[in-house]
C-alpha cells in the first residue's frame, strides 16, 4: 500500500477559488446581460432587440472579465526577485 505525499509527482488538486471562478466569470456577464436586457425590454418592448443585445453584453463582458482574470498572478506565483530596486540603495546621479 503506497501513501501519495508532497515528494510524490501527483497533481495537487485545485482549490476551491481556482475551481469556483469559472462560476464568477459567467455569473458576472450574465448579471450585465439580464440587466441591460431589462433596460432594453423596459425602453423598446421588442423581444428580438432585447435578446441580441443580452447576448451581445453576455459575450462582450464574459470576454473582458476573461482578460482582466489572465492578468492578475496569484500570490504564490510572485518571484521576490521581481520586487525592484533596493529602497535604501542610494539613487543613481545623472
Amino acid at each position: 500500500m503506497s501513501t501519495t505525499g508532497p515528494d510524490d509527482d501527483q497533481p495537487t488538486p485545485p482549490s476551491r477559488r481556482d475551481v469556483l471562478r469559472p462560476v464568477e466569470l459567467v455569473g458576472g456577464s450574465a448579471l450585465a446581460a439580464v440587466f441591460v436586457g431589462v433596460i432594453v425590454l423596459m425602453t423598446t418592448r421588442e423581444w428580438q432587440l432585447t435578446a441580441i443585445s443580452a447576448g451581445v453584453v453576455f459575450i462582450v463582458v464574459l470576454v473582458a472579465l476573461a482578460m482582466f482574470a489572465l492578468t492578475f498572478k496569484d500570490d504564490d506565483a510572485i518571484d521576490p526577485r521581481d520586487e525592484g530596486p533596493d529602497p535604501e540603495a542610494e539613487p543613481p546621479a545623472h
